[in-house]
């Protein structure tokens, strides 16, 4: 297909030097939803090098609706977002490289994949995950680029280690951290649009345009019409703890010890064991069913289902226990099943 970037070669802030730029970057995204599907989606049809995708979830019925790769099929076989996200990327451009991780992001990962990384794209749910992306990058020196919706309203800024203020900076004087889909729902427009500003901004990061890069944090409201952007370079703080002039990372220094974490949005909690694990999940499933409960599965993931409480339990030892938000109840059910 000799023809495929033709269009994107035309456009000369890119041109053929871009296009070869693009075809060797690796980018690093985390969450493969509603913004991670569709940001997977414009990277892959654009040609990128190499494209390393984290999710520790799967698709349900509820994710359809915005998140653009996946089908009633992956519903049905309850794949995982990064499996299946990886599978329908494939398909849609076979020269680039897509490499899927069913995981948690947790630092010890994250410092082990960095070294050859260009660009990290945040795609996740929760300012823990971002918070740590952000320490990563700015201890990496990696540029990366910060996105959030929820209802009709959507953010984003793009990061610049050395440049630009850090989100740890930023959280000091702008009021994001509230941002959450567990009560406002959430519009595919919102999406498609946080999507755009990501994609657009990441193309100039992988071409090398750093002088097109969008300086201030930008937000909007599809619904009411309104838009702004707010410039942020003075906001830049000496004494950050992330960017600073003594920077110590602080959310890379997190224990990692068993966690529980409820999902944004969700009546389900993650419990996160305190080293990866590598089950047999089709010996686990053995197991279930010789005490009396029904079972369905494939090569990801055991889904056992406890009446009231569904329990998804995950190859690296982490479980989904559907049906709570409560956390100590989460933690006893995880610890019947797995000790």
């Amino acid at each position: 297909m000799d023809d495929r970037y033709s269009r994107q070669l035309l456009f000369s802030p890119i041109g053929e030097k871009g296009q070869s730029l693009i075809g060797r970057k690796h980018v690093l995204m985390i969450g493969a939803g509603a913004l991670g599907s569709g940001n997977a989606e414009v990277l892959v049809r654009s040609g990128v090098g190499k494209l390393t995708i984290i999710d520790r979830d799967y698709v349900e019925a509820s994710n359809l609706q915005r998140q653009q790769l996946y089908t009633e099929e992956d519903v049905k076989e309850k794949l995982p977002k990064a499996i299946a996200a990886k599978k329908r990327l494939m398909a849609i451009n076979s020269e680039v490289e897509v490499v899927a991780m069913v995981a948690d992001a947790v630092p010890s990962l994250l410092e082990d994949l960095v070294s050859e990384v260009d660009l990290i794209l945040d795609a996740t749910d929760n300012f823990e995950t971002r918070m740590l992306l952000n320490d990563i990058s700015q201890k990496y020196q990696i540029p990366w680029i910060y996105g959030a919706c929820v209802g009709s309203f959507g953010m984003s800024l793009t990061i610049i280690p050395g440049v630009t203020p850090c989100l740890h900076c930023l959280l000091k004087k702008i009021p994001i951290q509230g941002m959450t889909c567990d009560t406002g729902g959430i519009i595919a427009p919102a999406v498609q649009m946080v999507i755009a500003h990501q994609t657009a901004e990441a193309l100039k990061i992988l071409v090398g345009d750093l002088d097109a890069i969008r300086t201030t944090f930008t937000s909007f409201d599809m619904w009411r019409n309104q838009y702004s952007n707010i410039k942020v370079a003075k906001i830049k703080d000496t004494g950050c703890l992330s960017c600073g002039e003594a920077p110590t990372y602080p959310f890379l220094q997190q224990e990692n010890l068993t966690k529980t974490t409820v999902l944004c949005g969700r009546d389900t909690v993650q419990v996160r064991p305190s080293t990866v694990q590598q089950l047999d999940l089709q010996r686990l499933s053995q197991q279930m069913k010789g005490s009396g409960y029904e079972t369905k599965g494939n090569p990801y993931l055991l889904s056992i289902d406890l009446k009231p409480e569904r329990v998804v339990i995950f190859q690296d030892g982490r479980a989904l226990i559907h049906g709570t938000k409560d956390l100590a109840q989460a933690r006893s059910i995880y610890q019947k099943l797995l000790g």
